[in-house]
């Protein structure tokens, strides 16, 4: 796991954040499938985890409202943020609506185990930055086609995990799975790369895997500490 926002290095040594939340983001382009795999971690975790929200869209409070239609969680843990820009733009470069929108969620409740930021749908090179979140995701979908992974780009290359989503539709749009599969290992070396499809039961599977493991690094690097 990389090191937390508030984690500093003094004289070598790493002093670590004692923040009980886990803080992810989850980016990617327009409509490849962020809300819904947002409801789905909330639907999965919330039963056992202490879990908020905060949602990004450039004019409304679309995403948010999505969310709490689907029930997933009580409406106050759902925050929109109206970034009224390009939606990289509030999520790496003036995070301050996102670090507050996150930062009230967290004094409002203390027992936190986890906040999602989602950002609003943007390009290959929208990052979070690491003062706003610990962890982050990078949603694609193949109806984009099977050549977006080997376009690479930040998001692509760096997000400590890469979604493949809608792969139901690559018969459909003619994407190979294969090949996306094959350009993500070539672009991301040892970061994991996971294929879903969240029109399935279970499609989120591979994803709740992943963090929930990083869940557990991280309640165990707590105790470490403290």
């Amino acid at each position: 796991m990389q090191i937390a926002p508030d984690q500093t290095t003094r004289d070598g040594e790493l002093t670590v954040n004692r923040r009980r939340t886990l803080r992810v983001g989850i980016g990617g382009p327009v409509g490849t499938g962020k809300t819904a795999l947002v409801a789905e971690l909330c639907r999965r975790l919330a039963a056992t985890l202490e879990v908020a929200v905060v949602t990004n869209d450039i004019f409304t409070t679309e995403d948010a409202d999505a969310l709490k239609r689907a029930g997933v969680l009580d409406e106050d843990r759902i925050r929109a943020v109206e970034t009224g820009c390009c939606p990289h733009t509030a999520i790496r470069d003036d995070i301050a609506a996102n670090l507050d929108a996150v930062e009230q969620l967290e004094a409002r409740y203390p027992a936190l185990d986890l906040v999602l930021v989602e950002s609003g749908g943007d390009n290959l090179t929208a990052v979070f930055s690491q003062a706003l979140v610990d962890l982050q995701l990078f949603v694609l979908d193949v109806a984009g086609g099977d050549k977006v992974p080997r376009k690479g780009g930040p998001g692509v290359t760096t997000a400590d995990l890469l979604v493949v989503n809608k792969i139901d539709l690559a018969p459909l749009v003619g994407a190979s799975l294969e090949v996306m599969a094959r350009d993500a290992r070539e672009r991301r070396g040892d970061k994991p790369t996971v294929l879903t499809s969240l029109v399935a039961d279970d499609g989120a599977r591979p994803v709740l895997r992943w963090l929930t493991a990083r869940l557990a690094e991280h309640a165990e690097a707590l105790q470490q500490h403290t």
